[in-house]
């Protein structure tokens, strides 16, 4: 099971083990707690940390207003280190992908492999521009209701056919009710400066990457653009998950874990 510490500033879980390290990168709005139910599909021998990213949980927020993905990247580099982390299977989930892709593309030597899962690509608005609609209206709502009721009106489009899935979509949302400014507004800065293609491009790990085939929140195209941009040397396989939306390793833990370790044999 996983078990709470800090560090520096830095919120996570840990399950000890030994190398190379599994870490996991939650999305926007997630956080690290998300992945217990995952833990017990993974290698039981394998160290797993999951963090909770800046400006989540207990972990503080970065310095800019307006952060991108290298400034995450730099977090997580510091954390890493903190921990003793030379080498580690870094695996990013949604906006996660955004700050594994960042953290790889500069520092291969650091990542044995890299796993992208439901891609979010970024739109690639230069730092302390305008902000679609969408995103300002998301941080207005957070603001304007509360992240409870944030979380109970969006949670739904994350699960595939979420009214036959209602404990799966109150697992997102208990989640999601936990975000707060000033990491939710960073975050949402983060994602709409992100160029994921770009970082893809730089790539010199080992990389697969994973999205449910009913993702309506990062979907399956994006994806596959996403594995096309990955040279050729390093790029490992698409999968797309059946039955599966946007919290894919909350509907589709076997697949996901499969996808984590591939070598492995999860446990049903």
């Amino acid at each position: 099971m996983f078990t709470a510490q800090t560090s520096a500033g830095i919120d996570y879980r840990e399950r000890p083990g030994s190398g190379p390290s599994l870490v996991l990168l939650h999305g926007i709005g997630s956080n690290a707690d998300s992945f217990a139910e995952l833990l017990p599909l993974l290698p039981p021998d394998r160290q797993v940390v999951a963090w909770n990213a800046p400006g989540y949980g207990a972990s503080a927020p970065l310095g800019p207003d307006w952060p991108v993905a290298a400034d995450y990247a730099d977090a997580l580099e510091a954390f890493l280190d903190r921990l003793g982390l030379d080498r580690v299977t870094l695996v990013g989930h949604s906006l996660g992908t955004l700050m594994g892709a960042a953290f790889a593309a500069a520092r291969p030597a650091r990542v044995e492999r890299l796993l992208l899962a439901s891609p979010a690509l970024g739109h690639g608005v230069a730092p302390g521009g305008a902000l679609s609609p969408a995103a300002q209206a998301r941080i207005d709502d957070l603001a304007r209701l509360g992240p409870e009721e944030f979380a109970r009106i969006r949670a739904s489009r994350l699960v595939y056919r979420p009214e036959e899935n209602r404990k799966l979509v109150a697992a997102v949302e208990a989640g999601m009710s936990k975000v707060r400014s000033p990491g939710y507004d960073q975050a949402s800065c983060m994602l709409a400066s992100g160029r994921l293609l770009e970082d893809a491009a730089r790539l010199a790990v080992p990389t697969d990457v994973i999205v449910g085939e009913e993702d309506i929140v990062t979907p399956p195209e994006g994806a596959r653009a996403l594995h096309a941009a990955i040279p050729a040397l390093v790029r490992g396989r698409l999968t797309e998950v059946p039955a599966a939306g946007h919290a894919l390793y909350t509907q589709a833990p076997l697949a996901f874990a499969r996808a984590v370790a591939p070598q492995a044999t999860p446990v049903a």
